[in-house]
C-alpha cells in the first residue's frame, strides 16, 4: 500500500500539486552535466582522491564554522568535482579552487553569504582577494553560469519524507542518521559512480536497516517516490556500509565528529550491524 505524501497541499511551501512533475524533471536533470568519476585517473596529475578528501573535509568544518546551509556544501563538493572533470590544477591552488566554489554556493544558498575576505582569512591569507576574485571569474565561465544541480541533498528530502510516512511521528534519528550518511559520501571520491538519487536512496535504505532490524527497510511507500527497487540500490548500499563501518579510523573526522554532537543524537556513533544479501 502506497501513502500519498503529497496529500497535504495546505502548506504552499511543500509545492505538492508540482512536487511530482519537479522530482521528474530532477531526475532527468541529475544524468546532465555530472561529474567525471574518473578524472583523477585521467585529468588531474598532481592531486589525488586524499588530496580532494583532506578538501572536502576541511569544507565541512567551514560550513559549520560559518552555519551555512547543508545545500551550500553539497553544491561546493559538486562545482569542485565538475571543475576537476575537465580542468587540470596544480596542487597549490586545489585549496584555492575549494574556497572559490564555496564562495559561488554560499551567494547561491545562502540569505547572507561570507563575504570573499572571509573566505581569504580561513585559508590564513594563504591566497588574496584578487586571486579568489580571479579564480571566480574562471569557475563561473568555465560553468558557463549554470549553478543550478540537483545533488543528494535535493533528493533526501524527498525521500526522507516518503520514509517517514509510517511514522505518526517523525523519526530524528532516521533523519540524522541518513544525513550523515549521505555527508559520508561526499568525502569519497569513489562515490560519483553514483548518481545523486540513487545515493539518497540507498541512504534511507541503510539507515533504517541500522535503526531496526526487525523489518524489511524498503517498502511499497518508499519504492514509488524513489523509484527504486531493493536490488538497484545493492552495491551503493554495501558501498555505503563499507564507507560507515569504515569511518572510525578515518583520519578525516569532520563529519563524524559533527554527527556525534547531541544536537544530531549522537548517530555517528551507532553500530554498523551487517546488511544481509537476502535484503535484495
Amino acid at each position: 500500500m502506497i501513502t500519498d505524501i503529497d496529500s497535504d497541499d495546505k502548506d504552499p511551501q511543500m509545492c505538492s500539486l508540482y512536487a511530482s512533475e519537479i522530482y521528474n524533471n530532477l531526475r532527468a536533470a541529475e544524468l546532465m552535466r555530472r561529474p567525471r568519476s574518473d578524472f583523477m585517473e585521467t585529468v588531474q596529475r598532481d592531486i589525488t582522491q586524499s588530496m580532494r578528501g583532506v578538501l572536502v573535509d576541511w569544507l565541512v568544518e567551514v560550513c559549520e564554522e560559518y552555519k551555512m546551509v547543508p545545500d551550500t556544501l553539497y553544491l561546493t563538493v559538486y562545482l569542485i568535482d565538475l571543475f576537476l572533470s575537465q580542468q587540470y590544477i596544480e596542487q597549490q591552488k586545489l585549496q584555492l579552487l575549494g574556497i572559490t566554489c564555496m564562495l559561488i554556493a554560499s551567494k547561491y544558498e545562502e540569505i547572507c553569504s561570507p563575504s570573499v575576505e572571509e573566505f581569504c582569512f580561513i585559508t590564513d591569507s594563504t591566497y588574496t582577494k584578487s586571486e579568489v576574485l580571479k579564480m571566480e571569474s574562471i569557475v563561473l565561465n568555465y560553468l558557463n553560469f549554470q549553478l543550478s544541480a540537483p545533488t543528494a541533498k535535493t533528493f533526501l528530502r524527498r525521500f526522507l519524507r516518503a520514509a517517514q510516512a509510517s511514522h505518526q511521528i517523525p523519526s530524528l534519528e532516521l533523519e540524522f542518521l541518513t544525513n550523515y550518511l549521505v555527508e559520508l559520501t561526499l568525502i569519497d571520491y569513489n562515490f560519483l559512480v553514483f548518481v545523486p538519487s540513487n545515493v539518497a536512496a540507498s541512504a534511507v535504505f541503510l539507515a533504517r536497516w541500522m535503526l531496526d532490524q526487525s523489518c524489511h527497510p524498503w517498502n511499497d511507500t518508499l519504492e514509488y517516490y524513489t523509484c527504486y527497487k531493493p536490488l538497484d540500490l545493492k552495491n551503493t548500499v554495501f558501498a555505503l556500509y563499507r564507507l560507515k563501518s569504515s569511518d572510525s579510523r578515518s583520519p578525516l573526522n569532520a563529519i563524524r565528529s559533527k554527527y556525534k554532537q547531541d544536537k544530531f543524537k549522537g548517530v555517528a556513533s551507532l553500530p554498523s550491524p551487517e546488511v544481509p544479501e537476502t535484503l535484495f
